[in-house]
């Protein structure tokens, strides 16, 4: 195990990302940049911009893990938009990138194979 994240997306007090930063402390992976979403929004635009610069997305929804392969799948704006921004309006905390493949919100045993 180890290795690095190159940017997380989080929200202190979020139990969802809790439980990633337990994923992240036991995989030893490090973290080259991590950004508070209490602080910095990101909205709609940034989020299709995320998701249009990596080559797999992983996002949970409740108990179940939709994959997009970004080339394969040719998500629409829409889609990714509906996928990965919350009920706020902003993009799903916790959000991990690490290197090509973008990961949002937390499913341990689906994320384990590809993130860990």
């Amino acid at each position: 195990m180890g290795g690095k994240i190159d940017w997380y997306y989080h929200r202190n007090g979020c139990k969802t990302c809790a439980r990633t930063d337990g994923l992240i402390e036991r995989a030893k992976l490090t973290i080259q940049r991590q950004i508070n979403a209490r602080k910095e929004r990101l909205g709609p635009d940034d989020a299709v911009r995320l998701a249009r610069s990596v080559a797999h997305v992983w996002v949970t929804r409740g108990k179940k893990v939709v994959h997009l392969d970004m080339k394969k799948d040719q998500p629409s704006d829409r889609e990714i938009v509906k996928l990965l921004i919350g009920p706020s309006g902003n993009l799903r905390a916790p959000t991990i990138r690490r290197g090509k493949k973008l990961f949002v919100g937390y499913d341990e045993a689906g994320f384990e194979g590809q993130l860990v």
